[in-house]
């Protein structure tokens, strides 16, 4: 009991010091000038009348000496796009802020604009003010204004007639978007579509998708959280889904970081001088479906860039189809997968024709053993045809088929490196270098079909193999 006593005692005579120490403190005018963890707070794009994610700006104070920072403040004050949180006070105008010796103190950053135009510029300044001079943190934000899409149970958030969306506001879905049968959604060069976590795109039966983007203006599709942070992680959105009998046309135009990227079941395809990367399962999903596309580029995708089941009609042609990824390092991550069968919703095994899969001129290729695996069914029509190709490849029992001796595969290379300028996502560049093994290998007639590379670049001479010549 005594122990208990004397150990409360203790205590408290230890939270009187302490408090008496606090009390004493005096702080001094800063002599020097204060250290920050950053000089600028790229914020995340943001859309009219939303919040932005919080950002944090830590200051330091590196001189042996309790000081108060005369003032911090928004050089634009009440009128700024910005809202500043300094040491858990909010506001835009702070006097004698306290920060202790080799000690540091937080200032938190958002932003919620109001949009002035299809795309503008929001920036700012955090400013410190002392003797030793005037210091700041630079506020920037891209403000874009934005048309919702939001399914409720009261709205279903249903496009029923045939719509054109332009690039004047970007598109944000909140839920699933819908396109119903037999109605066409034309997206206008330029335009930004973003869906939010576990948003989507549903073309039904009939209906029609036109992605119209050009080299200078693609229409880009992603998920709506838009910092550099989430330009290289997956599953941030779920899926375009093409019903049956619906048509899909895509050209220039950059999709990326879902789950799915092109779900489509019985979809007729056509897609042109387009990127498909980072989705936690597969960019294109087709069943049954027939699939022409040309200059394609893909990367980054959890069980294949490329998913076939039953059977279908399929071109490549000048593809680069790479699949390198530090995230996702445990995954299939193929190039290409192609099947005879698909498991419906209802789990039943369903069959169907490989009626063509031509692979032409293309790169297909990771930083796995095999980029392309194929699973013929015994009986099915498995037909396919790689034609001057750059692989990687380990074995017939690995890849599904036999690379030499085969009348299928034809002028093509397996296992030397394309030599990419960059493959992983954060810098993705999949040109290849002035030393690549891929250049010049190209099919001169197939090449003519596609006579322009994806950045409008003439290979009708010496062509290289993949979207870039």
């Amino acid at each position: 009991m005594k122990f208990k006593l004397l150990l409360a005692f203790s205590f408290w005579m230890l939270l009187v010091a302490v408090s008496c120490n606090k009390d004493d403190i005096t702080f001094d005018t800063p002599s020097q000038q204060l250290r920050f963890s950053r000089d600028t707070v790229f914020c995340d794009t943001v859309y009219h009348q939303v919040r932005s994610e919080t950002y944090v700006v830590k200051v330091y104070n590196n001189e042996d000496k309790d000081i108060l920072i005369p003032r911090v403040n928004l050089e634009k004050g009440a009128a700024s796009l910005y809202r500043i949180n300094v040491d858990g006070k909010p506001g835009f105008d702070f006097n004698n802020v306290p920060l202790r010796k080799k000690d540091s103190l937080y200032i938190f950053v958002e932003i919620a604009p109001q949009a002035t135009g299809p795309e503008a510029i929001a920036e700012d300044k955090v400013v410190f003010t002392g003797p030793a001079g005037q210091q700041h943190v630079t506020l920037f934000s891209v403000v874009q204004d934005a048309e919702f899409f939001i399914q409720t149970p009261t709205n279903p958030n249903v496009i029923s007639s045939s719509t054109t969306w332009s690039n004047n506001k970007a598109k944000i879905i909140y839920g699933d978007l819908t396109i119903k049968p037999n109605i066409t959604l034309d997206i206008d060069p330029g335009t930004k579509v973003y869906f939010h976590k576990n948003s989507g795109m549903k073309v039904s039966s009939g209906a029609i998708l036109n992605i119209n983007g050009t080299q200078t203006d693609q229409v880009i599709l992603r998920g709506d959280r838009n910092d550099p942070y989430y330009d290289t992680i997956s599953k941030n959105w779920n899926s375009i889904r093409m019903e049956a009998n619906s048509i899909l046309n895509m050209k220039n135009a950059r999709l990326f970081g879902g789950t799915r990227g092109l779900e489509m079941r019985q979809t007729t395809a056509t897609i042109t001088n387009s990127f498909i990367h980072t989705f936690f399962e597969y960019g294109i999903y087709a069943v049954g479906s027939t699939v022409t596309a040309n200059n394609l580029v893909m990367n980054n995708c959890g069980l294949s860039c490329i998913g076939i089941f039953r059977g279908g009609k399929h071109n490549y042609t000048h593809a680069t189809i790479a699949n390198y990824s530090k995230t996702m390092g445990t995954f299939d991550r193929n190039g290409i997968f192609a099947t005879n069968e698909w498991k419906n919703d209802a789990g039943q095994t369903e069959q169907g024709a490989l009626q063509q899969l031509n692979i032409r001129n293309s790169i297909v290729y990771s930083d796995r053993d095999n980029s392309v695996h194929f699973e013929p069914t015994p009986g099915q029509q498995f037909e396919y045809l790689i034609q001057n190709c750059l692989l990687k490849y380990s074995s017939t029992s690995e890849a599904g088929f036999s690379f030499d001796n085969n009348a299928n595969v034809i002028q093509s290379i397996k296992n030397t490196e394309p030599q990419f300028v960059n493959y992983f996502m954060a810098k993705m560049n999949l040109r290849v270098k002035s030393t690549s093994p891929a250049i010049g290998k190209g099919n001169v007639s197939v090449a003519g079909t596609i006579p322009f590379d994806i950045v409008n670049v003439s290979r009708t001479a010496n062509p290289t193999l993949g979207a870039y010549q």
